[in-house]
């Protein structure tokens, strides 16, 4: 299938800014939100997205600080970076798109977002799907040595700018590779050019750089608050949840997902490990999309 054939890409407004998308499927359909991560953009969805448009009204948006959507220098406590306004974000793209309740799908730091975005609008979301994440706060509560060289980037990442900034910009293109080839996934073999090509456009430039790293000084700080104060509140997913993750990474290895996940839903919580690394759905494009048809009915 030709690249996002069929599809529509647009910039959307929203209150204070702006959600760049794709957008395509039946729009009779119901709606599907997909959510990317780290260092990617909208475009890791299009394997998936391509199998899933026949049976789904799908939505791709850019994450705030990643490809075409906004890159704002971060608020001293991140705050403009949470995964609460992260979920907001998609939540007034769906209203303007006149498609208030949906599906939700996530994967790595999109995951994030669709957890928060489940916990705050429970009205909003019908199904949940979360790729490859255990819950944010239950990962930093279980560092260790091999958590720590896993996922050094968690660590490095949060550190005050503009040190990870400079660093990183000394060779961006070197460190985008090495993030896209590791975690599992054995090398970029599974990566589209067109989408290599994207992710190269938009990561390596200093906004975006800076973006990725506020995304993480969140989520090492007033995301745990966010978490904190939900779990002490007794604040569940109320939806049925979907959690897939890569046989390969770390996730499976280091975590119970399943476990994990049934302590935060009130939903009935299912799933399974992929033989895949982290980056499950270019890797793996037709058993997600069999999966999440399969959940999402």
């Amino acid at each position: 299938m030709p690249w996002f054939q069929g599809f529509e890409e647009t910039t959307y407004p929203i209150p204070g800014g702006w959600v760049h998308a794709r957008t395509g499927g039946k729009r009779s359909k119901p709606a599907l939100v997909l959510l990317h991560g780290f260092p990617q953009t909208h475009v890791m969805w299009h394997r998936v997205a391509q199998q899933l448009r026949d049976d789904y009204f799908l939505v791709l948006p850019d994450l705030r600080g990643y490809g075409d959507a906004p890159k704002p220098a971060g608020d001293p406590n991140h705050g403009n970076y949470s995964k609460r306004a992260m979920a907001q974000d998609v939540i007034a793209l769906m209203a303007g798109l006149n498609k208030p309740q949906f599906h939700l799908c996530g994967h790595d730091r999109g995951a994030r977002v669709a957890h928060r975005l489940a916990l705050d609008h429970p009205d909003r979301v019908w199904k949940l799907a979360l790729i490859d994440i255990a819950p944010t706060l239950d990962m930093y509560e279980a560092t260790d040595m091999a958590f720590a060289k896993a996922y050094y980037h968690w660590f490095h990442l949060i550190q005050p700018a503009p040190l990870p900034e400079r660093m990183i910009g000394g060779d961006a293109r070197m460190y985008l590779l090495a993030k896209l080839g590791g975690w599992g996934a054995g090398g970029i073999a599974h990566l589209e050019p067109e989408a290599l090509g994207e992710y190269e456009r938009c990561f390596c430039r200093a906004e975006s750089i800076h973006a990725a790293c506020e995304d993480y000084r969140a989520s090492a700080g007033i995301d745990l608050e966010h978490d904190r104060t939900s779990r002490a509140q007794g604040a569940k997913i109320a939806c049925d949840t979907l959690v897939l993750w890569g046989e390969k990474g770390l996730v499976g290895k280091k975590f119970q997902p399943l476990e994990l996940w049934r302590a935060q839903c009130a939903g009935k919580v299912t799933g399974s490990a992929l033989p895949a690394g982290h980056f499950i759905p270019e890797e793996l494009p037709a058993p997600v999309a069999d999966a999440l048809r399969g959940f999402f009915g």
